[in-house]
């Protein structure tokens, strides 16, 4: 076992505050948050709810369904997190909700009486309340990070303010100097008692993929993909396991289940993504605890280091960098070498580099199921020795700079399609 180095702790630091559960897709669920906060304050129902929020949350909040509420959209959200929203759920703020207030939040958007618009910040991840009731008002915003407050005004009084607008406030860790090499040695050699808390993640979106297996909700591309094999029109084997039994839990949590995903980076999805992939190949080798919980951890922690790298939100579907961990954590479990792990991280680099993110939605279970098999047919790649290699396109001869290449990529040019994207759909919505 290698001895620990400073980044050990600030890897367990980066997976405790960024794998977490979430109830819900979490760009509406920052907007419910803010409103139940403004809630706590103001004391009373509101008569009226003001939401602004930057366009890239506007972009991942127009079309995903809220938990408990069969309804899509961040009017719902922010509604029902006023009247029930837990102010210290963090990103399960909606968990407690009743039959009873999500009637009345459907009631006050049939009143007209929340309103949502775009607002002009310079943050890419940004939601704010206004709540009003008997002339009082509190305002909440939310920046950077989707449980990080930043103001809280009352009347137009600062009752409080964030000293910084700090992404990673109440958990600040460090992966500046980290590579992909200190990530792998990290997992592998850790002591079991520090990263045995990530087996948390397999269950948490095992219970998850199991809800979308039921075939109740979004795309149901899981529960289509089980039938299919039934009927003999898709083979039978790990791969179509891995994409069935990852993809139901997006399915599950895209179309509104109420249960909470293990999440990475501020996203279920990403977690998902992360989670399932590792679970099934751990399951079909039968690997014990300490295999699943390194795994996992490799898969988390690659996300994360990754994720480090990129924008909170981008025109770059980050389901693609989760998965990557995904091939990573497969990749160990199957052959145990460094070399494997990275070799399929660059072939996933050289396959899915572009994805789009169009905003959240049903259709995120497909991205979901892409990349999955994805990061399956590159582990089999690395398993036969073959990758993508650093004579082709954006990918490198070594794994941290294809990485690099890829989120300089997202970071810059794909701004220009990140605006187009949001036009499309804000203009869709009109």
């Amino acid at each position: 076992m290698s001895n620990p180095t400073p980044l050990w702790a600030e890897f367990i630091k980066a997976v405790k505050h960024e794998v977490i559960p979430a109830l819900g897709c979490t760009e509406p669920i920052s907007l419910a948050l803010a409103a139940a906060i403004a809630r706590e304050q103001l004391g009373t129902l509101p008569e009226r709810i003001d939401a602004k929020v930057s366009s890239n949350l506007m972009k991942n909040g127009m079309a995903v369904t809220v938990p408990g509420t069969g309804m899509v959209g961040l009017a719902i959200a922010a509604a029902v997190g006023a009247i029930g929203g837990d102010p210290q759920g963090g990103l399960q703020v909606l968990k407690k909700l009743t039959p009873e207030q999500v009637a009345s939040g459907k009631a006050m958007l049939d009143a007209r009486q929340v309103s949502v618009s775009i607002t002009d910040v310079p943050n890419i991840l940004y939601s704010e309340a206004t709540l009003y009731a008997g002339g009082e008002s509190v305002r909440v915003c939310i920046a950077n990070a989707h449980t990080n407050v930043i103001l809280i005004e009352k009347n137009g009084e600062t009752l409080w303010q964030a000293a910084s607008q700090s992404t990673t406030a109440g958990g600040h860790y460090s992966l500046g100097h980290a590579r992909m090499h200190d990530v792998y040695e990290f997992a592998t050699q850790a002591p079991l008692s520090e990263i045995e808390f990530i087996l948390e993640a397999a269950h948490l979106n095992n219970a998850l993929s199991d809800e979308g297996m039921s075939g109740r909700y979004g795309l149901h591309i899981g529960a289509t993909l089980q039938r299919q094999v039934k009927q003999g029109l898709l083979s039978q084997g790990l791969l179509t396991e891995i994409m069935m039994r990852t993809t139901a839990a997006s399915d599950a949590r895209m179309g509104g289940a109420p249960l909470p995903a293990m999440s990475n980076s501020g996203s279920g999805n990403q977690g998902i993504a992360a989670t399932l992939p590792v679970v099934v190949v751990a399951r079909h080798l039968n690997a014990d605890n300490e295999k699943l919980a390194r795994a996992l951890m490799l898969s988390h922690l690659t996300a994360v280091y990754i994720h480090s790298k990129l924008p909170a939100l981008s025109a770059l579907c980050a389901v693609t960098t989760a998965s990557m961990g995904a091939a990573a954590g497969m990749a160990w479990l199957l052959d145990s070498k460094e070399e494997s792990v990275k070799m399929a991280i660059c072939s996933m680099v050289g396959d899915l580099a572009g994805m789009i993110c169009d905003g959240a939605s049903n259709s995120c279970a497909m991205k979901v199921s892409t990349s999955a098999a994805s990061a399956y047919k590159s582990v089999l790649m690395a398993l036969d020795d073959s990758r993508v290699t650093g004579h082709e396109g954006i990918v490198a001869h070594d794994v941290d700079e294809s990485i690099s290449n890829l989120c300089a990529l997202a970071s810059r040019s794909m701004l220009e399609t990140d605006r187009q994207i949001i036009e499309i759909m804000v203009q869709k919505a009109r």
